[in-house]
């Protein structure tokens, strides 16, 4: 008697999907992440930054870079016969949907902020930096500019992390667990300009987007999240630090 069914099989196979884009590319990818963080966190950490941060061309150029780490993305993405809409996930088919998701988005902001904050009492007594309160908005401009950045950030980190880097780590360990893990080490180690006890509460933050994105099937109650909690957080920094 056999049991090498169809169905029997379909049971007993994890479904990992198969990667997104060809090694080599990956590679570069974190490489170029990484060579960018080390530059942010020794720009953030020189007297000459401090003193004159230019923050309009900061934000300027780093919304430009994202997009261009996206544009790559996708230039990968379909290079290996997919399509870049895939890494998405889930679409919004009619406006119930996007309820359910802005439901999902506010349930999670709620959940994440708990979270963290537990995790920084109890563990990191994480304090601002000054060289980073320097680069938070301080005139009309910036904080339009500011909350340009932190849509482009929403969306573009969304997919450089969740999207495209943990579907790759999935399918290379056939582990889901191990996938979420190693993306949400590097979405904090390229957050390290900060600082290390920053870098490890935002590799926090990004497991738990990258639990929401395999739980929803979507990355777009996390591109939600990620945008408006961005935006607040600078925001409310420019008047909690008058």
């Amino acid at each position: 008697m056999t049991t090498d069914s169809p169905l029997v099989s379909q049971q007993i196979v994890p479904q990992i999907k198969p990667p997104v884009a060809a090694a080599w590319h990956t590679v570069v990818f974190i490489l170029v992440v990484g060579a960018w963080a080390s530059w942010g966190y020794l720009g953030t950490h020189t007297a000459q930054y401090q003193q004159d941060p230019h923050r309009l061309f900061t934000y300027i150029l780093t919304a430009g870079w994202e997009w261009l780490v996206v544009g790559y993305i996708a230039w990968g993405v379909r290079s290996h016969g997919m399509r870049f809409r895939e890494l998405i996930g889930r679409r919004w088919k009619n406006f119930l949907h996007f309820l359910i998701d802005f439901g999902i988005a506010v349930g999670f902001w709620i959940l994440a902020l708990v979270v963290l904050g537990v995790v920084n009492f109890a563990f990191l007594h994480l304090k601002p930096q000054p060289s980073v309160k320097l680069m938070l908005p301080q005139t009309v401009l910036e904080m339009v500019v500011w909350v340009m950045v932190c849509v482009t950030a929403g969306f573009c980190e969304e997919i450089m992390f969740r999207g495209y880097l943990q579907r790759q780590f999935i399918a290379w360990t056939g582990n889901i667990a191990a996938g979420v893990v190693l993306s949400a080490v590097l979405f904090g180690a390229a957050h390290i300009y900060g600082g290390v006890k920053s870098a490890f509460l935002i590799a926090v933050f990004g497991l738990l987007f990258g639990i929401l994105a395999e739980f929803r099937g979507s990355l777009l109650p996390g591109m939600m999240t990620h945008t408006w909690q961005d935006t607040l957080a600078g925001l409310a920094a420019k008047y909690v630090h008058m």
